[in-house]
């Protein structure tokens, strides 16, 4: 379904919303004007559809903390300051998450004192998911946040006071319920249907987000004093969870682009972008390789095709730095043998900030909607992919490797084996990969399914020998490692999941071994020494300090390389 099709049919609509926001419980407005032509009030449906646009975005990439994140997970690197986990307190996409969470918390608070005056109980429940949702995100992010006075201006709080992490996750956990209890009562004259963009109004997978995200939380909380197996085992025992990949909650993403740009945000940042910034992490490459030492050794996975765009051929030098005559490829890294182009996380080298616009490697089809790599390069241009690919917040894929960790970990039971559990996450995996290239609308006609394929087959069956042979904390990392891989382009949870467990294992320029295995064989290493850290890593965000400068009952601003998160291990 295309947005723009709801915007043109919305125009006064999304008038009065934005007139909403500004106006919402100012009582002298509201009694003057009384004409039910022109009413005070936002239509839920439009209200649903601009806070579930609005909820996709936090976390999300084109200078929200996306960008920040796939660096600290290392799925990305740059040059800007989230490199060598230097980010500040006047970060542009902390800020941008901060407000966009806080905005939209006021839209939900909106719909809810709607939907709680006029009955429309479906409604309500998803307007309270949502600010479940929000706020467990805002407490992974920053810890002590806004909860229980925030979206208050009307009421006259103009400095919200910052809530204690583990009340406000508390308060999450009831909330859920409560949201799934309204969602379930299908009570109301009005139900969400197109304006509702996860589900279409469908309640029933609707109760299955809500019972996987719970899920979610309490395998996130399982190592921490607030952990509930009373609750846990509740929600276990009603097995109501994903059960297809037809459950996943994602917003999607059009090819659109006027009157608004529809897609895909990475996508955005990449492809047409003037300014490239998103550069693809060589550590992350050289473990889908095969050539990391530690982990999935000679075991090259075939999703790389998928996840990267090569814009040069194998063996071909980089035309904008490489010298034909020494076979100097003047490039910070760089794989003769694929073509794969990027910087290295912490780089200092003497090639790290050449301008190479048309020889570094692209994200590819599956986590932006990019090019599908093909083997035959090409120069990027605004004509390149669709950008169609969808913004990942929970899939069935990721409830699998829960399961898996849940079950490794000896907190689940009944639920069949980790080992069966990771097989089948990494082949759902692989089965998401070939549902989002179906739906991208690619010009590219020779995409491979790869669902069954020798290569995928053969993939699989090395991953679980490698995990059948190893240890049972090892067993545990190729579970996470696995994780990560399979959200490539969706950092969020794999930073708490980093926070949590300790894996995937990341690249660190202050450690004794290699970190980089590529050799292409041309006279010109990589070398190590070229690689520093500076910062520690930020175990939890700045707060942003624009807030801390407004907000009377702020506290100071904290150390992100101290200040944990509760759930943190």
């Amino acid at each position: 379904m295309k947005l723009l099709n709801k915007i043109k049919n919305n125009k006064t609509q999304i008038a009065l919303l934005l007139l909403t926001t500004l106006f919402i419980g100012c009582s002298d407005y509201l009694d003057v004007d009384t004409d039910k032509d022109n009413p005070t009030l936002a239509p839920e449906a439009l209200l649903l559809t601009q806070i579930e646009i609005d909820v996709a975005r936090i976390g999300d990439f084109n200078n929200f903390t996306g960008n920040i994140l796939g660096v600290f997970t290392h799925q990305m690197t740059t040059r800007e300051n989230d490199d060598q986990y230097g980010t500040r307190v006047d970060s542009g996409p902390i800020s941008n998450d901060w407000n966009t969470l806080y905005t939209t918390l006021t839209n939900i608070e909106t719909l809810i004192s709607q939907t709680t005056e006029s009955g429309n109980l479906v409604y309500l429940g998803m307007a309270q998911m949502q600010k479940a949702y929000l706020m467990s995100v805002a407490v992974d992010l920053w810890g002590d946040v806004p909860f229980t006075e925030a979206s208050k201006l009307t009421a006259g709080i103009t400095s919200p006071v910052f809530d204690n992490q583990e009340e406000i996750y508390a308060a999450i956990f009831s909330l859920i319920e409560t949201a799934k209890t309204n969602i379930a009562s299908d009570a109301g004259n009005a139900k969400p249907g197109t304006d509702d963009l996860y589900y279409g109004g469908d309640t029933t997978k609707w109760i299955k987000f809500i019972n996987t995200y719970k899920l979610k939380l309490y395998n996130q909380v399982r190592l921490s004093s607030t952990f509930d197996q009373s609750g846990f085992d509740a929600l276990v025992a009603e097995n109501n969870f994903f059960t297809s990949i037809d459950d996943d909650f994602q917003l999607i993403h059009t090819a659109t682009i006027a009157p608004l740009d529809e897609r895909n945000n990475l996508f955005i940042e990449s492809y047409p972008s003037t300014q490239f910034s998103t550069y693809q992490s060589p550590w992350f490459y050289e473990i889908l390789k095969g050539v990391n030492p530690n982990i999935h050794t000679d075991n090259a996975d075939p999703r790389m095709k998928y996840y990267f765009f090569n814009q040069l051929t194998a063996g071909t030098l980089p035309p904008d730095q490489g010298n034909p005559e020494t076979g100097d490829p003047r490039a910070d890294y760089w794989d003769k043998s694929s073509g794969f182009y990027s910087i290295r996380f912490g780089s200092v080298g003497p090639d790290r900030d050449l301008s190479a616009e048309t020889s570094y490697t692209y994200p590819g089809i599956f986590p932006a909607g990019g090019r599908y790599d093909d083997g035959k390069g090409d120069v990027i241009d605004q004509s390149s992919g669709t950008g169609i690919a969808p913004r990942r917040i929970l899939t069935y894929d990721e409830f699998l490797y829960i399961q898996a960790e849940l079950i490794q970990v000896g907190k689940l039971s009944g639920a069949g084996t980790a080992a069966a559990k990771l097989e089948q996450a990494i082949k759902a995996s692989f089965a998401k990969v070939d549902k989002v290239v179906d739906d991208n609308d690619s010009s590219q006609t020779d995409i491979p399914v790869l669902t069954g394929s020798d290569e995928v087959v053969a993939f699989v069956e090395n991953v679980m020998a490698e995990y059948t042979a190893a240890s049972s904390n090892k067993k545990l990392e190729i579970i996470m490692t696995q994780k990560w891989v399979a959200t490539f382009g969706d950092p969020l949870d794999q930073y708490n999941d980093y926070r949590r467990t300790g894996f995937p294992i990341l690249a660190n320029p202050t450690g004794a071994s290699p970190e980089y295995q590529l050799n292409n064989a041309d006279g010109f290493p990589l070398t190590d020494s070229q690689t520093i850290q500076n910062n520690l890593f930020q175990i939890s965000l700045f707060w942003p300090q624009s807030e801390l400068n407004a907000n009377q009952n702020a506290p100071d601003q904290k150390d992100p390389t101290t200040y944990k998160i509760f759930w943190d291990n």
